[in-house]
């Protein structure tokens, strides 16, 4: 069992036909994942890798099982797409998509919230469950990296995610589910909203979160910690920590203000609520051992 995404889920690619929507397709298929289907407006009758392709995606529900939807379509096509498989009844949904307009991703929140859907991304590598299947780009085929184990890892990075699981992995552990929310400032899921899957996940030991300087995401896990709605190990790595004070850096998300959201401010919450916080990506896996007794 894993959460989010496992070898049983059934999943439609909006925008197979693509170049990124063809290639990935290919490598999801070759971890495992089930591609039952994609859609692609003006492509239906082709496939690909085996999948067929419908012009819509209620079209391709009626024809094939798909109870997730991959979205490799351009920031631009992002809301109506989304809304698109939420329409068609589609509760779990991955957009990579960086850029999205501000005013679209408060709404695809708000529509996946009132749906009772999960929305990951954009700005994301997507999600991942090592040796099972992804929705996403991840080379899974690095094994020093995307080892099956009893970690999750949910992360706000692009750039940090492989070199902290890599840590993860040389320290003896494995990864259960990796979840990339995104480094958009409106992501449309955030990291405390996935830790009650976490915390039911009998697979799952402990979570990495991978986290950066701004916005109060990692703030929100200290308090799922301190309301004891979250028991198990929580290490943190933070990027964004020898950053200038007052500076902007990295992406949408990285944005301090309001005296709050450095990773001194946030490591002294993190810390008093019993996390372990690492201040180098090699700590992580020390910590691990630490807290896991192992």
């Amino acid at each position: 069992m894993s959460i989010y995404i496992e070898k049983d889920t059934k999943v439609l690619i909006q925008g197979i036909t693509g170049k990124e929507g063809s290639y990935w397709t290919e490598h999801m298929i070759g971890l495992g994942t089930q591609v039952t289907g994609g859609v692609t407006p003006g492509k239906e009758g082709q496939t690909v890798h085996g999948a067929p392709v419908y012009n819509t995606v209620r079209r391709a529900v009626a024809e094939v099982e798909a109870e997730a939807s991959m979205l490799f379509v351009p920031p631009r096509f992002t809301k109506d797409a989304v809304f698109e498989a939420l329409d068609a009844g589609i509760k779990k949904i991955v957009t990579v998509a960086e850029g999205i307009p501000l005013h679209e991703a408060i709404q695809i929140r708000s529509a996946a919230l009132s749906e009772g859907a999960v929305v990951i991304g954009g700005n994301t590598s997507g999600v991942i469950s090592p040796g099972q299947a992804m929705m996403g780009f991840f080379p899974y085929w690095i094994e020093r990296v995307y080892k099956p184990g009893r970690i999750g890892v949910m992360t706000r990075s692009g750039s940090l995610t492989n070199e902290v699981t890599a840590m993860v992995v040389e320290a003896g552990f494995g990864v259960s589910t990796l979840i990339g929310v995104g480094g958009d400032s409106v992501p449309s899921t955030r990291f405390a909203e996935m830790l009650p899957d976490y915390q039911n996940d009998p697979e799952t030991d402990a979570v990495v979160v991978i986290g950066e300087l701004g916005g109060t995401m990692e703030d929100e896990v200290a308090e799922a910690i301190a309301d004891g709605s979250f028991t198990k190990p929580v290490v943190v790595f933070m990027g964004g920590r020898t950053a200038p004070e007052g500076k902007k850096m990295g992406h949408a998300g990285a944005i301090v203000s309001g005296g709050s959201g450095s990773v001194a401010d946030k490591t002294k919450l993190l810390e008093s609520v019993g996390a372990r916080v690492a201040k180098r990506p090699r700590l992580v896996g020390e910590l691990l051992k630490e807290v896991l007794g192992d």
